[in-house]
């Protein structure tokens, strides 16, 4: 679930292993180039933290960031 905190959408990931983890990560950013919308990540391992904020608006939660985390929640496989 995406939390909302500090002007910022935000999420962590788990994943079975590394492989996982950073095709998510792969699928993520074909994506987020797409929309020209790019997110605060870091990956360690099989844990991927994403946070979303829109910087050409002051570094704050936007439609575009609601709408890169639904697109975002279809990414992760099963």
């Amino acid at each position: 679930m995406w939390k909302e905190e500090n002007n910022k959408l935000t999420r962590t990931f788990r994943f079975k292993d590394f492989t996982s983890a950073f095709g998510f990560i792969t699928r993520v950013a074909i994506e987020s180039e797409k929309m020209n919308h790019h997110p605060t990540w870091t990956n360690t391992w099989n844990t991927v933290h994403i946070e979303l904020s829109t910087h050409d608006a002051g570094n704050m939660v936007t439609e575009k960031d609601r709408k890169l985390a639904t697109i975002i929640d279809s990414l992760v496989e099963e």
